[in-house]
């Protein structure tokens, strides 16, 4: 809208004096995950169900290795022998032998005969001073079938079976729960996401123009994209992950200690080196995070720009220029994803390096405990499950920082957009000036306006008076300040001085979606969205009927063209689509003559069309402006002969202003700008 403007700031983009905005300062990890958490508060009872539930999980599951030792006691019991009841007979039988006392012995409610007592002292004498247990075995499969039953290992299935349905119960419920909050989370992340989407989408209807002025469409898009995405995926990820690791990491600390204080002390020392690799590493990944995020919103930026204008890269034989800055951009991505990514990556190994190493500090000092009968083998099992419980959460914890850090530097820059400074709030503005009752008249009272970092205004003590029905021509030099007194007009910028006032009404005390219902619009610039051809035209316009469309079309000579399409008004069309410059152009200006507004502004509104074309839509835009107030901005001064007031603008101020016929006898600047226009 301001193309025709040399004293408008230029947009900051990738290609332009913008590239480096996103970057220019520090990000702040802690800072920015207090903004995320303040965010989160809506959600924060589905959040702690999900961290409740991840606390009892991994409860649960420091639980189980205790009864994982119990069970493999209670296994190994039925797999030995009674060394108990087998030393009680050893030391009994040759007593009561010794002494002449022949009674029977009750063991564990089985009695033995003397009898049989006699042949198990028979048996006990042939095995060595060092048996081997394959030795003890066969022995003892050749004693009586009493002394078998009382030293024979035995299974306590009841016991084993209990402590086995105990310990399926905590894994199916870990799990559960581990399913429960991975899904509360989910949804959580999901629906933020949502709402951030939606909080983006109303901010942008937010900003002023000054804000797309230096920011570039590409970086912009990449916050609601890519940001969002991140932000949803890493905090699903990284959350409840944290939160359980934390559990783990100290519950299993203290259940270490309380099975056994040696081996808790072994298995600590031989991980604590994760713990110094692991702060190490996460010191200076950050970085690298924060780069990846920015990289990617200046190559989105790039790309978009690139191909926006593809045609004029192609014209201008660009390409050379415009794939080394791609393989510029693209380079940067890639170095600060590659080491973001090796230093995330490396987490993984080294603690699997260290849980291996655990293990097998545990072996050993576990085996020296057992020969010594300080712990049993149940224990071992127990502290190899600790190992392995201690030593996940710290690669847990280190891949749920790894994703907090993505998280925080893509929810900085969402933040940042949002926390951009809007357009003044209106909703004290009463005062209604509905379009029904609009007469027509505005007048410019010394209107001075500067955009943000030109060093000098662009529009200098501006004043006119447009009476009802008029129609005023605003021509110029390229630069002269055209377009941007339309801007101010409709308020899409905000006048430094001075005032413009619609009826007598201040455009201060006018809201912005008031003065654009006065107002019908028709830019150099087209757009159209991709829907029929009659939704396009009639766009905001519900009211309109199909013989409104039809007959609007046939003013501007587009209905011959919809008819030869395949489905004529019904047929899809986009900007994207085989549809001429002319014809899109002629289709804006379709939907602006729907319009039923006391005001009209056109702003190069048949820059794109033919002669003939041209003098068809001047019939038409003549019809439209009866007793309309127009506005029109032209480089062509042959289309604006007509017009009832010309001002003539260079410098940001009126130098001259009258009529065709009145500025062409002065022979002044207009006169030169309108002779050049025909020489050679």
């Amino acid at each position: 809208m301001a193309k025709n403007n040399e004293n408008r700031p230029p947009r900051r983009g990738p290609m332009g004096p913008g590239m480096g905005a996103p970057g220019e300062k520090a990000k702040n990890f802690k800072s920015a995950m207090k903004r995320l958490f303040k965010e989160l508060r809506k959600f924060r009872i589905i959040i702690a169900i999900a961290l409740v539930l991840a606390i009892t999980s991994s409860i649960l599951a420091i639980s189980a290795p205790n009864r994982l030792s119990k069970l493999t006691d209670k296994i190994s019991e039925g797999l030995a022998v009674n060394k108990d009841n087998l030393e009680y007979l050893s030391k009994e039988v040759p007593s009561n032998f010794a002494q002449g006392i022949m009674k029977e012995i009750e063991v564990d409610g089985i009695k033995i005969s003397v009898e049989d007592q006699a042949k198990f002292l028979e048996t006990m004498s042939t095995i060595g001073e060092n048996p081997t247990p394959t030795e003890i075995y066969s022995k003892i499969d050749e004693m009586p079938e009493n002394v078998q039953k009382a030293v024979k290992p035995f299974m306590d299935m009841d016991e084993i079976k209990k402590i086995a349905i105990t310990l399926a119960i905590v894994y199916i419920c870990t799990a559960l729960f581990d399913f429960i909050q991975a899904l509360c989370m989910t949804d959580v992340a999901n629906k933020f996401a949502r709402s951030l989407r939606t909080r983006i989408s109303v901010k942008i209807n937010k900003l002023p123009l000054k804000y797309f002025d230096r920011n570039s469409i590409g970086d912009i898009l990449s916050r609601v994209t890519n940001d969002i995405d991140t932000i949803a995926q890493s905090m699903n990820q990284s959350l409840g992950t944290l939160v359980s690791s934390i559990t783990l990491f100290f519950g299993t600390i203290i259940m270490m200690f309380y099975t056994n204080w040696i081996l808790a002390i072994t298995a600590i020392l031989a991980s604590a080196i994760g713990f110094v690799l692991m702060f190490i590493i996460l010191g200076k990944s950050q970085k690298y995070f924060v780069a990846r995020q920015e990289g990617l919103g200046k190559l989105n930026g790039h790309i978009e720009e690139v191909y926006s204008g593809l045609n004029v890269v192609k014209a201008y034989n660009g390409k050379k220029e415009v794939d080394e800055k791609f393989d510029e951009l693209n380079r940067k991505v890639y170095d600060s994803n590659l080491k973001s990514q090796f230093l995330s990556g490396l987490m993984q190994p080294i603690m699997g390096f260290i849980g291996n190493f655990g293990y097998v500090a545990v072996c050993i000092v576990g085996a020296l405990l057992t020969m010594n009968g300080v712990i049993s083998f149940g224990t071992i099992v127990a502290f190899i499950a600790y190992v392995r419980l201690f030593t996940s959460p710290l690669a847990q914890m280190a891949q749920a920082m790894t994703l907090l850090q993505s998280t925080a530097a893509a929810s900085e820059r969402v933040f940042e957009f949002l926390d951009e400074e809007e357009m003044p709030d209106e909703s004290k503005i009463k005062t209604i000036l509905p379009k029904e009752k609009a007469k027509g008249k505005i007048e410019f009272e010394n209107v001075v306006f500067q955009y943000e970092n030109n060093d000098k205004p662009t529009i200098k003590g501006f004043s006119a008076i447009a009476k009802p029905g008029q129609k005023i021509a605003i021509v110029g030099p390229t630069g002269a300040g055209k377009t941007t007194m339309v801007n101010l007009l409709m308020k899409f910028y905000e006048i430094n001085s001075g005032d413009i006032k619609i009826d007598g009404i201040s455009t201060k005390n006018l809201t912005r979606e008031n003065i654009h219902d006065l107002f019908t619009m028709v830019l150099q610039d087209t757009w159209l969205f991709d829907g029929t051809i009659k939704e396009n035209i009639i766009y905001n316009r519900k009211d309109a009927t199909d013989e409104d469309v039809k007959e609007i079309c046939k003013t501007v000579g587009l209905d011959h063209f919809i008819r030869t399409l395949p489905k004529g008004y019904d047929s899809n069309v986009a900007d994207n689509d085989s549809v001429s410059a002319g014809q899109r152009q002629l289709l804006t200006i379709a939907r602006g003559m729907l319009q039923d507004t006391p005001f009209l502004i056109l702003d190069e509104a048949t820059s794109n069309v033919d002669t003939r074309t041209e003098e068809l839509i001047q019939e038409a835009m003549d019809k439209l402006a009866e007793g309309k107030t127009s506005f029109i901005i032209a480089h062509r001064l042959s289309t604006i002969k007509n017009a009832d007031l010309i001002l003539v603008m260079k410098d940001g101020n009126i130098i001259e202003q009258g009529n065709h016929e009145e500025l062409m006898v002065k022979k002044g600047f207009y006169a030169d700008l309108y002779n050049s226009q025909f020489e050679l």
